[in-house]
């Protein structure tokens, strides 16, 4: 299908589009949860734990409430130094097999100011990927593994996506 100038905004992404770094900073307790930690970078940009802090408490306050969503207690955070802002999104599996996403977006380096994203924003293409190993570590080693919970969980905990996402 060649309509002119109908895809002239997809190819103006696909220029500029660029590997961005994941990092993860393991898993700990949180608001009752047992939580997997990641940062992604832009180009130019870093995260280090120093960084996370706020971001998680964030998710600290979003998690406390979580029994409200039917959580399940395990969540994936991830921390984004965009190359547009800073970006938070917490991942939580819930009842039923479903998951529940919260996204925070700010300008960047100034994590006072994240805000909840608007109604329908959803991952980006770089928080996307990390969110799909997060779903494939989840059934491999909690829904489809075997042996005693600390056995899964710890597995799972393990199972990290790291380096550079397209």
């Amino acid at each position: 299908m060649r309509i002119q100038g109908k895809w002239d905004a997809v190819m103006a992404l696909g220029e500029g589009h660029h590997a961005r770094t994941v990092r993860p900073f393991g898993a700990r307790e949180l608001a009752g949860h047992y939580v997997k930690v990641y940062g992604i970078e832009a180009p130019g940009r870093t995260v280090g734990e120093a960084d996370a802090a706020p971001a998680l408490a964030l998710a600290a306050d979003h998690l406390a409430a979580g029994r409200h969503r039917g959580s399940l207690g395990l969540a994936v955070v991830l921390v984004h130094a965009g190359g547009d802002g800073d970006y938070v999104l917490v991942h939580t599996w819930i009842e039923g097999h479903m998951s529940d996403l919260a996204i925070w977006t700010g300008p960047a380096g100034r994590p006072d100011a994240l805000r909840p994203g608007r109604a329908g924003l959803a991952p980006c293409v770089w928080e996307a990927a990390v969110l799909s190993h997060e779903r494939g570590a989840f059934v491999r080693h909690l829904l489809d593994g075997t042996g005693p919970a600390d056995d899964r969980l710890a597995a799972w905990a393990a199972d990290t996506l790291a380096g550079e996402v397209r």
